[in-house]
């Protein structure tokens, strides 16, 4: 067997069943999102087996864009556990054939209590089906999957089926970058949108900070002593005018340089890049990106340098990896 020839297959066809169910995604699938949009309740995603841990994945996808979810195993369901179901909340059942005996025996209580019933199936003329507000199919090949039986490309296609309803959602909710941290406040994600520029930048005697008026053998004193290879330049009035970095002094000294009586104007960069404080780090961070620089002034509304940001600096909080 050619290990590496059989991975690629499988990955192809994953890729092929994906690609094959979104060509047939039809209208059914924008009642399905308007429901789970108009919910008032909460969003119970159902299943079993394999399946069942595809539903899991995907209520945990819906809770942390901004959609109330919750998993419920359907065997569990039978023997109590369908007490945590209101008839303001929406029902999306997994089952690729449809006929899942433990899935089959929770619908009636749902359509006793006129919850509305999403299904994704494979299997269109399935009980489950036949018993759905909405029936979005997910049917794969049947000999993309090992004997034509184990649970491959089918719970692949479901569970992209999910995160693509999940993005729909997220879309139609108009959720931001600042909703999604509130669920995610740990980790890197959290370090990542909740981070910002003043949590991070040297301040005081930690900023660098020389005039307009020294020479460079003091701006060298002020970067060596700060330690950050830089120092922001001010004009007379505290204002940002410039930057010197270790890049600048080394294009110093190569134009064959060897006094140090220079003011420090002939060799800042002039109007640097320069960030708010109250600016998301990693904001900041796509900033030196795409200016293709390692620090950045921080200056106040006045345009007065209060700190230094440095690469890192975000690479130590873990806001760049």
């Amino acid at each position: 067997m050619d290990i590496k020839s059989t991975v690629k297959e499988e990955l192809k066809k994953a890729a092929q069943s994906i690609s094959a169910i979104a060509d047939n995604i039809d209208a059914e699938v924008e009642e399905a999102v308007e429901l789970l949009y108009n919910c008032s309740g909460k969003v119970i995603v159902t299943g079993m087996g394999k399946t069942g841990i595809i539903a899991r994945k995907i209520a945990a996808t819906l809770s942390s864009t901004g959609t109330t979810a919750i998993f419920l195993h359907a065997a569990e369901g039978i023997h109590g556990d369908l007490g945590i179901l209101r008839k303001e909340d929406v029902v999306i059942a997994i089952s690729y054939s449809g006929n899942t005996e433990e899935l089959l025996s929770i619908i009636p209580y749902i359509r006793f209590q006129q919850i509305p019933i999403i299904a994704i199936t494979g299997n269109k003329n399935s009980n489950l089906a036949q018993s759905a507000t909405v029936v979005l199919n997910c049917n794969v090949p049947k000999e993309f999957e090992p004997f034509g039986m184990v649970p491959t490309m089918s719970t692949t296609v479901a569970l992209a089926l999910g995160d693509a309803i999940a993005v729909a959602l997220l879309k139609k909710r108009n959720f931001t970058e600042a909703d999604f941290v509130q669920y995610h406040p740990g980790g890197t994600i959290g370090k990542k949108l909740l981070l910002r520029v003043e949590d991070l930048m040297h301040t005081d005697d930690k900023n660098p900070l020389v005039d307009n008026q020294v020479q460079m053998d003091r701006v060298i004193i002020e970067m060596t002593g700060k330690g950050l290879g830089c120092t922001s330049v001010c004009d007379k009035e505290g204002r940002l005018v410039g930057i010197v970095t270790d890049g600048d002094l080394r294009r110093f000294l190569s134009r064959g340089f060897c006094s140090f009586d220079i003011s420090v104007e002939e060799i800042m960069t002039r109007d640097p890049k320069a960030v708010s404080p109250k600016l998301f780090a990693v904001d900041a961070l796509r900033i030196m990106e795409d200016a293709k620089i390692t620090m950045l002034p921080v200056v106040d509304e006045k345009k007065k340098p209060i700190g230094m940001l440095h690469m890192h600096d975000l690479i130590n909080a873990g806001v760049v990896g």
